[in-house]
């Protein structure tokens, strides 16, 4: 029944048909052992990979000894790889979960593109995308998040997603096939494992078909998902826009779609904002323009009738230099009409210039004006968002400001009826 629930699974989903060469993710547990067993029962012709991650001491060599030995007992080939798991994650700032998790999806794209493999099929089953459910409704997560696990993302397949993992056990029973235990699935240590050994046991007394309802509400989700996310589409089409290094969200084009919550949700979240910082977002749509929030990665910032995304750092990225041209003024020279060219003087300024960005308490006299005026004033006048007075440069002469870069220059700089050189001024993209 095993094998005939599994072969109608890879068939109904076309995840590899029998022409196809499949590379096994093989740890030596029991899912990944039945996983192999039931695709050489059912004649596909397999290749295994084995990660040895180094992160449970002699648990780790047992494992790769007991794969090595499986794989040559059945004649398939096998392929290990060794990392050092420990110093990546602390070279990458990230857990070890996430640095495993990495170094083996990584090897095995590179290994499945050198043994000319078509898939790479993993052992994920059906109580793994239960717990995926479970694990995401508790950290909190859109539709897409209820899916459960899906049965292919690029490469990767899943052909047990059907099967629990009681099934996986009565079949290598079945077979007399011997597996591994890692010790740590067994510790109620991480949020996933204290769903398996204390949650789901809970709700098992309650519906001892727990797994099926659970996975059953994931497949029904996954269809109405795909019917969401393409209403969603459009709907990102309508109120987004793109402009440089900003994402920008046109507030008004948000509250006219059917629900604008769901639909910021959705914009948001992949940038890394959880719900209760997207709530936040939300209710700024209501207050004083100027409302800034962040993460560890990106911050949004109301500013009037639109909301800008915008990285960290971005301003840093580029800092623009300063190019020079030297021209006599002579009757028939016209002084360019450009805002990103500053025409000065050359005898009122003294060089070196130097640029800079604006800082409180800077001030100028704008063109044609007579007065100084700050430049915070004059970039709120211009209704310049947070982010935007953010890059804002000046060019300076010793201490007096003469050009607020690619907006005016200083009015004491311009050139007169008396000016004899023009310096031309402007920025690198």
């Amino acid at each position: 029944m095993f094998k005939q629930e599994v072969s109608k699974y890879i068939r109904e989903k076309s995840l590899f048909t029998l022409d196809d060469k499949v590379l096994i993710a093989l740890s030596g547990g029991a899912d990944s052992v039945a996983l192999l067993r039931v695709l050489l029962a059912l004649g596909y012709t397999c290749e295994c990979a084995h990660c040895n991650f180094h992160l449970r001491g002699e648990e780790s060599e047992r494992d790769e000894w007991f794969v090595r030995h499986l794989c040559d007992t059945l004649s398939v080939p096998l392929h290990v790889t060794h990392f050092d798991t420990k110093i990546y994650a602390k070279n990458k700032h990230i857990s070890i979960e996430m640095a495993a998790r990495e170094l083996r999806y990584s090897w095995f794209e590179t290994l499945r593109k050198e043994r000319q493999a078509s898939v790479i099929a993993v052992a994920h089953h059906r109580d793994d995308s239960v717990e995926t459910f479970l694990l995401n409704l508790i950290r909190g997560t859109g539709i897409n998040g209820l899916k459960g696990i899906a049965f292919r993302h690029g490469f990767i397949v899943r052909p047990l997603l059907q099967v629990g993992r009681t099934d996986i056990l009565n079949y290598l029973n079945i077979l007399h096939q011997d597996y591994v235990t890692d010790s740590s699935n067994l510790q109620d240590e991480y949020k996933r494992n204290k769903i398996r050994l204390n949650i789901m046991p809970i709700l098992q007394e309650l519906n001892p078909s727990i797994s099926d309802t659970i996975s059953d509400t994931a497949d029904r989700l996954a269809e109405v998902a795909s019917i969401y996310q393409k209403e969603i589409e459009g709907a990102v089409q309508r109120v987004v826009s793109k402009k440089e290094w900003n994402i920008e969200i046109s507030i008004q084009a948000l509250l006219n779609e059917v629900s604008p919550t769901s639909l910021l949700f959705e914009i948001l979240h992949p940038y890394g904002f959880n719900t209760s910082q997207i709530k936040d977002v939300y209710h700024s749509l209501t207050t004083q323009s100027g409302k800034c929030i962040q993460n560890s990665e990106w911050r949004v910032l109301r500013n009037r009738d639109t909301l800008i995304l915008q990285p960290f750092n971005q301003e840093e990225i580029f800092v623009p230099q300063l190019i020079s041209e030297l021209i006599e003024v002579t009757p028939e020279f016209l002084i360019p009409k450009d805002s990103r060219i500053a025409c000065l003087d050359a005898d009122k300024v003294t060089l070196p210039l130097s640029i800079r960005k604006w800082k409180v308490g800077d001030n100028f006299t704008p063109y044609g004006m007579t007065g100084k005026k700050k430049i915070s004033d004059y970039l709120t006048d211009k209704k310049f968002s947070l982010f935007q007075k953010e890059k804002q440069f000046v060019v300076c002469s010793g201490k007096d400001i003469v050009w607020l870069v690619n907006e005016r220059i200083d009015n004491r700089y311009r050139i007169d009826n008396q000016s004899k050189r023009a310096l031309l001024l402007r920025v690198t993209d």
